[in-house]
């Protein structure tokens, strides 16, 4: 990492995602850019509706080093608070030594395009933290204390699959994932973005990568 804010700022990343999804992480580091891959939502199985939806924030490398790589949110997450301890100069480069790595993480097999975006109209940060605060509420009245794991997944499903309106090429989880991951950031909207059957929103904080399914593709 370039500095120990660098460090800082991944270290509150994977502490947000890890408490959505207790999981992996993927690091993909190039061209001095480190680009951080976090998993929200995805499909379990042939039948599950679920959206696949992932959080990203990218950060500057003190080097030119080149990986990709899947490994243990927790563990990771474990090495950067030593870190944080051992840092003499907050603005000396910071090197980090990488859990090992995971390679049964179903939703890192799909990569997102790093290029050919289009823009859309911006959704501003107030409707996404509302659906968001909706739907937490909804799903937490629709699954009691004691509910049966397969009935959580399906509710969750039903809720954060639905479209935004006015946006219906963007499921409630995305507003979830932006809200959440602490990327938005009101007044400021989000932009939106499109390639294929991603679409892709961003503020100055991280953004928010959708898979959508061929259904919902824009014309």
């Amino acid at each position: 990492m370039v500095d120990s804010l660098a460090l800082s700022d991944l270290q509150t990343f994977l502490g947000r995602a890890g408490r959505v999804e207790d999981g992996s992480v993927r690091l993909i580091a190039g061209s001095g850019v480190l680009a951080a891959y976090a998993a929200v939502f995805y499909p379990v199985g042939l039948h599950d509706e679920t959206p696949t939806v992932l959080g990203l924030r990218t950060f500057a490398l003190a080097d030119q080093e080149n990986f990709d790589v899947v490994v243990p949110v927790r563990s990771l997450l474990e090495r950067l608070a030593r870190l944080r301890v051992e840092v003499e100069d907050p603005a000396a480069p910071v090197t980090v030594s990488l859990p090992i790595e995971v390679n049964t993480v179903v939703w890192t097999a799909i990569s997102p395009p790093r290029g050919g975006w289009h823009a859309l109209d911006p959704i501003s940060s107030e409707q996404l933290a509302a659906i968001a605060d909706a739907g937490i509420a909804e799903v937490k009245d629709a699954v009691p204390a004691g509910t049966g794991e397969q009935l959580v997944h399906r509710a969750r499903a039903e809720v954060w699959s639905r479209p935004i309106d006015g946006f219906e090429h963007i499921p409630a989880g995305a507003a979830f994932a932006a809200h959440t991951l602490g990327f938005l950031a009101p007044p400021e909207p989000a932009r939106v973005f499109e390639t294929g059957p991603w679409t892709r929103l961003s503020t100055e904080r991280g953004h928010v990568l959708v898979r959508r399914k061929a259904w919902t593709l824009q014309v």
